[in-house]
């Protein structure tokens, strides 16, 4: 058996009314891939900022390769041979590739760091321009040169925190041919990540934290899916996801006629109708034009060709703010960048659609606003100890019921998901579904764009699919087992666009 490279003991962190930590303990072997597991808020995070410096902790021992030492920010962490990349690529884009890997070292000049970045790329299986700007690359791309740059510092630990978020299937699996062979170097891997399936392709242990506790430390043989996620939930998990499409009947009304929408650029002929109450599975990999489908019925790419009607009336929508005056809501796929404002409240978060709406003449008092927000909260079962918390501050999954809460608040007539469960747990994934069928059931329309195919199928009524800018297919439920497979044969072979 390998030593452990790290062990942490007993780790305790108190926060103002919160323990975040509670003598957790967590233990890394030279050459293993470690999952890190638990659902937003579980401590997850909170361990890793303790091992990388961010977070001081108030008891406990950290022993990393055989010393004992006590991170004090994230530069000492990276020192000490401590590297970490984060979901939210930290890099600067309008950098060469190069020039990010070796930003803040000595050796910066380009005829040294170059040719460098160019081996170093090799050994990743990648063969790129190293001068080009790192914007010029895809995010998967992008993500290689992060793990590049944290290798490149001789660490002996990598943490990597939802590093395949934003990855296409082939783009996962090239990341984790090089986590392969990081392990086969001898270097511990710490793999945050809410997909089970890349846990148990890629790990060897698993650590499963709740509620700031440990709840254990298991091999990756010593249980099943079903027993990780009820740990992880803390609940059994046989009805979590019982969920079924919304019940629309033959004459329910048409909420929206899109005949023949079109925009420069990657969709350009699109039709799709939807009933009051229906929901609308967008599947598709991702460039397939899914988020610019709904990013033109939202206005926010402004469709120059085609017909665009609501509740039978039709309509321009060239801007954002004529979609939120005819009742379209629009949760954006990337929350940190799109969707939150992280330095305002919860509170002035939610209310941001709603004050667009009235109007910035007639603001809010601060009395609606804050029954807005305590609504809200209640009925999302935001984890918060007030709406005066700082949405940055939050999980997640908390982030994500936020800007739901917003658009919720408008009362909108459609609503549109991008990517509203990626990157946040089995629990809060439940929740977020069940609240879109509710609000299907209450008559709101929806359109659900998710990578996960299964979630896509458990929810829809019907699945557009989406293929090169275009509809290469649409099925009709209720589904079967063999609907993801179809999917899938339309997604690599095209299909006839309906």
């Amino acid at each position: 058996m390998p030593e452990n490279i790290l062990e942490m003991r007993g780790i305790e962190i108190q926060f103002p009314g919160v323990k975040a930590l509670d003598g957790v303990d967590f233990s890394l072997r030279a050459g293993e891939v470690h999952a890190l597991l638990g659902e937003n808020g579980a401590g997850k995070s909170t361990l890793i900022k303790c091992l990388t410096g961010v977070n001081h902790k108030d008891a406990g021992t950290i022993v990393f390769d055989g010393k004992e030492i006590t991170p004090t920010s994230p530069q000492n962490a990276i020192d000490m041979g401590i590297a970490t990349v984060f979901q939210e690529i930290n890099l600067c884009p309008n950098l060469t590739v190069a020039e990010n890997i070796f930003v803040g070292r000595k050796e910066f000049k380009k005829k040294v760091i170059n040719p460098k970045a160019r081996e170093l790329m090799k050994r990743f299986h990648l063969d790129i321009d190293v001068t080009r700007p790192l914007s010029y690359y895809s995010t998967a791309i992008q993500q290689m040169v992060s793990i590049a740059r944290a290798v490149n510092i001789d660490s002996k630990i990598l943490i990597l925190d939802e590093p395949t978020s934003s990855l296409d299937e082939n783009e996962v699996q090239l990341l984790f041919n090089v986590m392969r062979e990081l392990k086969a170097s001898g270097m511990g891997i710490i793999f945050i990540t809410h997909f089970l399936d890349q846990i148990y392709a890629i790990s060897d242990r698993m650590t499963i934290l709740r509620n700031g506790r440990l709840v254990g430390t298991y091999g990756i043989d010593e249980i099943n899916k079903l027993q990780l996620v009820t740990l992880m939930v803390g609940k059994d998990m046989e009805n979590i996801f019982d969920l079924h499409p919304p019940t629309v009947g033959d004459s329910a009304p048409v909420m929206l006629d899109a005949d023949h929408i079109g925009a420069p650029g990657p969709v350009s002929d699109i039709s799709l109708s939807m009933k009051k109450g229906e929901l609308v599975g967008f599947a598709g990999l991702l460039g397939s034009g899914r988020t610019e489908t709904a990013e033109m019925i939202f206005g926010a790419n402004h469709p120059t060709s085609g017909t665009l009607t609501l509740n039978s009336k039709k309509v321009e929508i060239k801007k954002p703010f004529d979609a939120i005056m005819n009742g379209v809501a629009f949760c954006p796929e990337d929350r940190k960048r799109d969707g939150i404002v992280g330095d305002l409240s919860i509170r002035e978060n939610i209310m941001l659609a709603v004050q667009a709406k009235r109007g910035f003449l007639h603001p809010l008092s601060r009395a609606e606003q804050n029954e807005l927000a305590d609504k809200y909260i209640k009925a999302l079962s935001i984890a918060t100890p007030d709406a005066e918390k700082k949405i940055g501050e939050l999980s997640g999954g908390n982030q994500q019921k936020v800007i739901l809460a917003r658009w919720m608040a408008t009362q909108p007539e459609l609503l549109i998901l991008d990517e509203p469960t990626r990157g946040i747990d089995v629990g809060a994934k439940a929740e977020i579904q069940r609240l879109m069928l509710e609000m299907c059931k209450d008559g709101v329309s929806v359109i659900f764009i998710s990578s996960e195919l299964e979630e896509v199928i458990r929810c829809s009524n019907r699945i557009v699919i989406m293929r090169d800018g275009k509809k290469a297919g649409e099925l009709e439920g209720p589904f079967d087992g063999d609907t993801q497979s179809r999917i899938l044969q339309i997604i690599a072979e095209g299909g006839d666009a309906q």
